[in-house]
């Protein structure tokens, strides 16, 4: 079975393409590891694409006693992959929130790394509202209880609406995520259960820079997500970045990508 098990928890995987080089990625908020079939056109003869579910989506389990989830904790679950795998080296994809799991693979093993791909990744740069959502105390509570009453929160987005305070795209992401319970309950134990996935930006380039790792940020001209200008001096950084804007925004960047890497595989066949 497809999946990395200790105790209660289970991380599940798929395995994508046929390639020599084996390549661990992580999807963005709200989807599962299937979203990296489109991948498959401009990788998969490359590389094995092995795509997990991250916690609270998909097929992936994370026990209460795990939780929130330690760096360390994920890292054991990583080298049993790779030992059952027989992989010593691999490259790191991570789109947006799955940026946090491909960063602490990077601080916990460098020096397995090879490639890094970087999707409008979450953790270079946190975000006001991620910080009031597991901030510890009240405010903790407060986000909590919306889970089962959001009025408050909706009344919220009406009034930043209104005033035009907030890009509506970003307004319409906050809708859509959170117009249902299951959805809210999603919201609050992701970024509850991965507060803890927090870095030394200086130290993940000295690392990057040391190992000498090749690292390629794909940003959207247009996302309100994950700002370009938020997390492109991170690649001014690296001895070995490289950065691609593409004119788009956050939600379908993934596919995005994958489309620009299926073309850049068609032109040198040609």
């Amino acid at each position: 079975m497809p999946y990395v098990l200790k105790d209660n928890t289970k991380l599940f995987y798929r395995v994508i393409g046929h390639g020599s080089r084996a390549l661990l990625a992580f999807h963005g908020y709200g989807q599962n590891s299937s979203y990296y079939q489109s991948m498959e056109q401009g990788l998969g003869s490359d590389y094995t694409i092995y795509a997990f579910d991250l916690f609270f989506h998909g097929q992936s389990h994370l026990d209460k006693r795990h939780m929130p989830l330690q760096k360390e904790f994920l890292k054991e679950l990583i080298a049993r992959f790779l030992a059952k795998r027989q992989l010593e080296h691999f490259s790191l994809m991570g789109f947006s929130m799955g940026g946090k799991f491909a960063l602490t693979l990077v601080e916990c093993m460098p020096e397995r790394i090879q490639e890094l791909f970087l999707i409008a990744p979450d953790g270079i740069k946190t975000s006001f509202w991620y910080n009031i959502a597991t901030y510890p105390g009240w405010l903790q509570q407060l986000f909590k209880r919306t889970v089962v009453k959001p009025g408050l929160f909706f009344g919220l987005l009406r009034m930043l609406d209104k005033y035009n305070m907030v890009h509506k795209s970003l307004l319409r992401f906050a809708h859509y995520q959170m117009d249902s319970t299951s959805k809210r309950l999603r919201v609050y134990r992701s970024w509850v259960g991965f507060r803890e996935l927090n870095f030394d930006i200086r130290r993940i380039v000295r690392l990057l820079n040391t190992h000498q790792v090749e690292v390629t940020m794909f940003l959207g001209a247009y996302d309100q997500i994950i700002a370009p200008k938020r997390v492109g001096v991170f690649v001014d950084a690296l001895e070995k970045g490289e950065l691609v804007i593409l004119q788009a925004g956050h939600s379908y960047l993934l596919q995005n990508v994958a489309t620009l890497l299926h073309r850049k595989r068609e032109a040198g066949r040609r």
